[in-house]
């Protein structure tokens, strides 16, 4: 995992999610961009609710948003997720499990803040043994 100064599109994309944000309680807004196999775009915010266990995540809404869309697990090849924080931004442990179920292990996530600081890991660095059902056809 590296932590550079970097300019990506994905993480451009996901600094537009983040202003979409609904964030009127904790006023931490994040948003992030996924990028599929084919080259479309999902972006996704967080939205918060009075009652917080009902809040999404920015990386789940993307994530739901291109599953909702008729993409499958295996379809993403990189996500990018920003916010206002001191170091790179990290997902939490939620939008951690849903990365490990929808994404290859291997695909890169890039981690961002808003003074141009990035990480970048994989999927299986955030979640290493994560856990995983059997799909049933």
């Amino acid at each position: 995992m590296s932590v550079q100064h970097v300019t990506d599109p994905l993480i451009a994309l996901a600094r537009q999610a983040r202003e979409q944000a609904y964030a009127p309680y904790s006023r931490f807004l994040v948003g992030a961009a996924l990028l599929t196999r084919d080259g479309r775009h999902f972006l996704g915010c967080n939205v918060e609710n009075a009652a917080y266990g009902l809040c999404n995540c920015a990386e789940r809404t993307a994530l739901f948003a291109a599953i909702a869309a008729g993409y499958k697990p295996g379809d993403f090849i990189r996500i990018a997720v920003i916010g206002d924080t001191e170091g790179p931004i990290s997902p939490c442990g939620a939008c951690r499990q849903v990365m490990a179920e929808l994404c290859d292990e291997t695909m890169p996530v890039l981690l961002a803040n808003l003074h141009g600081v990035v990480q970048e890991t994989t999927v299986d660095a955030l979640l290493p043994g994560s856990f995983r059902l059997p799909v049933v056809a």
